[in-house]
């Protein structure tokens, strides 16, 4: 079976309950602020060992800086869904044409403690693509295999201080990478649905 129709197939299985936020993270909430809506791009190559496409924010970002993520960002006016955004967002920031990837649906959407509603897109593109990052926003672009992604022996709940507060969140270390917060939540909530291989 193609990648894509056995992605789209395990999406459609009934899903362990999803992570929208960790245990103590309401309470970085403001409940008077209206969620801004975004997308991403889970971008997942055609290949033997099927990868993830993954950013690292440029270090100079007035948020996130830093950290691992996957390419999107918020949904703008001209936007038709989250879908168009994802795509939008994955060719400015990765220069990843949109022609080249196969929508497979959306995943669970997570609400991030500083205020963005997000929709995972989940896409299949070919291996052999040549990503450019955009420099004002991406340090470096690369790829975790799959099937590491999503077991849950890599996934590890952490906690530190934050605001004063005891905050708990998820992280995968690969390699030298460490994939924490909203982008290991949303990994998360996909292996809850997806077995591997599937």
């Amino acid at each position: 079976m193609k990648l894509a129709a056995r992605l789209r197939t395990a999406l459609a299985q009934a899903p362990q309950p999803a992570v929208p936020l960790l245990p103590g993270d309401l309470a970085f909430v403001d409940p008077a602020q209206a969620p801004s809506a975004a997308a991403v791009l889970v971008a997942v190559t055609d290949s033997a060992e099927p990868g993830v496409i993954l950013t690292q924010r440029n270090a100079q970002l007035r948020r996130h800086a830093g950290q691992i993520a996957f390419p999107g960002g918020r949904i703008d006016a001209g936007d038709r869904d989250a879908i168009e955004a994802a795509l939008r967002e994955a060719e400015e920031e990765i220069a990843l044409p949109r022609r080249h990837v196969e929508v497979v649906g959306t995943a669970d959407r997570y609400r991030t403690v500083t205020g963005f509603d997000v929709t995972p897109v989940i896409g299949v593109v070919p291996a052999d693509l040549v990503l450019v990052a955009s420099e004002a926003e991406v340090a470096d672009v690369f790829e975790v295999p799959l099937g590491f992604l999503l077991d849950a022996a890599n996934h590890a709940e952490k906690h530190a201080v934050y605001q004063g507060q005891q905050r708990h969140y998820y992280e995968i270390q690969w390699q030298q990478r460490r994939i924490w917060g909203a982008t290991a939540a949303m990994i998360i909530n996909l292996s809850r649905r997806m077995q591997w291989p599937i």
